[in-house]
């Protein structure tokens, strides 16, 4: 089969998985609408050089992919669909590269099983049909370690390097400078482990590093020019600050163990993961192939280990993992498959194990939902229980999804036992269907439960002069589903002060809207647990609530 056929077929399979039913279901809070509505304000503004969020310095990231959402919403108006189109775009491009890199690493078979692994796992696929940085960050990131492999290897040794640093700069320009800080640690760890540069030069270390900053050097020049000195010199301080806090502390609430993205990884890289344990090196494999075999583990190694030492733990914080993983993963598939391995005695089990549960949790999700009101007494938290409230269509007739994933796991492992490549087939054929049920089934009843009553409050005053404020909790919602447009009233802005007296960041100013003499109607919202006290404010009249949110205007 011709070159160019692979990749029509890559490029069409991938283009059904990931662009349909996009904006079917509302951006989540907080991510999600955040990068939409800092894209959305760019473009009522047209200040394409600074991110804003209500119309103030966003400085937490860079702007690449809000343009890229930019020019998806030019196309396609602002909404879901757009938000979440740049991420599908990228599926369907890191597919292709995932085939074009396996065959030139390994060889067809292996790429083959590389893009079908990829496609049936269960966050990898997921996050492309989302509306969040990483995936964008994380193909930036492979391509440049797959720049710096080929330049060891190649002639043509300074176009890799000026590429690598290009596609380095690409992610310093996406999500910051976390990436030079991988990029830096895995390349120390490959010189200690290869006793020396091996091969490496540092004229081309030095390209590489040249020609990463320049993105970013060129964005914050324009954004400087455009600006002026001091706004650039407040932007890189409050930038830089923002980063070490994501390290040194636990930002937003989002705390866990060190062990949390080894468990994010093992469940929800299924079924790759399982075959990370199937893994053992050979000594008489070709040197491209272990050389980069090496990368992908130094990789794989460097940022697990990373984000595990990181206090605050995100689930899209080991993201990056996906590369190697499933590269390692569908190395050993290609193994396995043309008998050049055995499988081992433990894999099946695992396989069933982990499968098994997603299956049981598919099925219990109609069970709850039917039965939800029995589940109440045995919650405490009185949002949590609101949420219940929501009225969300369930039938037991959905619980065969769950029936059919289980048999379809249980069908494989045992049709492996036969033929490892028709069983391995059968497994990812159920998991791409499965992953696309809970996309376009499961996702929306639960996006029901979280927000959608409060989403639908912030979409009635959609196109009206009015204020929209939520008490007691964040959120980006607030803005994106209102449509707001800039506050021309001087008292709408306060500063945020941090714990050590400093002015930080202009915000919306929360005592004036809820006390203040304002200039048009002010509306808010709450969690129930806090509605109390914001009922016993006399300023303030109750105009009803749902699903756990409770509303209010001033009188």
């Amino acid at each position: 089969m011709p070159n160019y056929v692979r990749y029509t077929i890559i490029i069409l399979a991938s283009a059904l998985l990931f662009f349909p039913f996009l904006g079917h279901v509302h951006l989540f809070d907080w991510d999600e609408i955040n990068f939409a509505e800092c894209a959305r304000e760019m473009m009522v503004s047209k200040d394409y050089l600074r991110a804003q969020i209500d119309f103030m310095p966003f400085w937490e990231k860079p702007p690449l992919f809000i343009w890229m959402q930019v020019l998806a919403m030019k196309l396609f108006g602002v909404g879901e669909f757009a938000a979440r189109f740049p991420n599908a775009l990228v599926g369907v491009t890191t597919l292709v590269t995932l085939y074009y890199v396996g065959k030139r690493v390994v060889n067809e078979k292996m790429a083959a099983w590389w893009v079908l692994l990829y496609a049936a796992t269960w966050l990898p696929h997921f996050y492309f049909k989302s509306g969040i940085i990483d995936p964008s960050f994380n193909l930036f990131i492979f391509l440049a370690f797959f720049q710096v492999y080929r330049l060891r290897f190649s002639e043509r040794k300074l176009l890799h390097a000026i590429l690598a640093g290009v596609f380095l700069g690409l992610a310093v320009l996406t999500k910051g400078p976390v990436a030079i800080l991988i990029a830096l640690l895995a390349f120390g760890v490959y010189i200690i482990l290869q006793k020396g540069l091996n091969g490496y030069k540092l004229k081309h270390v030095a390209v590489i590093g040249i020609c990463a900053l320049l993105p970013i050097a060129l964005w914050l020049g324009a954004t400087v020019a455009a600006n002026g000195a001091a706004y650039g010199k407040w932007f890189v301080t409050e930038f830089i600050t923002y980063q070490v806090r994501l390290f040194s502390t636990e930002d937003a609430d989002h705390g866990g163990p060190f062990y949390y993205h080894f468990i994010v990884l093992l469940l929800g890289c299924f079924p790759a993961s399982v075959f990370l344990f199937q893994y053992s090196p050979r000594k008489h494999d070709d040197a491209n192939e272990k050389d980069f075999t090496s990368w992908m583990w130094i990789l794989f190694w460097v940022v697990l280990i990373l984000f595990s030492v990181v206090k605050t733990k995100i689930v899209h914080y080991s993201s990056l993992c996906y590369f190697p993983l499933t590269y390692l993963a569908a190395l050993q598939l290609y193994r396995l498959s043309d008998g050049h391995v055995r499988l081992k005695k433990s894999m099946k089990p695992v396989i069933l194990v982990i499968g098994s549960l997603v299956a049981l949790l598919i099925i219990a999700l109609p069970v709850v939902g039917i039965n939800k009101e029995k589940l109440v007494p045995y919650i405490n938290d009185p949002f949590a229980v609101g949420n219940l409230g929501a009225n969300v269509p369930w039938s037991y007739t959905e619980c065969l999804w769950g029936v059919v994933y289980l048999a379809g796991i249980w069908a494989a492992c045992f049709l492996m036992r036969r033929n490892f490549r028709k069983g391995m087939l059968l497994l990812c054929i159920v998991q791409i269907i499965i992953i696309q049920v809970t996309v376009i089934h499961f996702t929306p009843k639960i996006e029901a439960y979280t927000q959608r009553a409060a989403i639908d409050y912030y979409k009635s005053f959609a196109g009206k002069d009015v204020y929209v404020h939520s008490l007691g909790y964040k959120s980006y919602a607030t803005l994106f589903y209102t449509e707001k447009l800039p506050s021309v009233n001087p008292n709408y802005r306060s500063l945020r002060i941090d714990k050590n007296g400093k002015d930080v960041q202009p915000i919306a100013n929360e005592p004036w809207l809820l006390s203040g003499v304002t200039d048009k109607p002010v509306y808010f919202i709450c969690k129930i647990q806090d509605s109390a006290k914001y009922a016993a404010m006399p300023q303030l009249k109750g105009t009803g609530g749902s699903n756990g949110f409770v509303f209010f205007k001033r009188k």
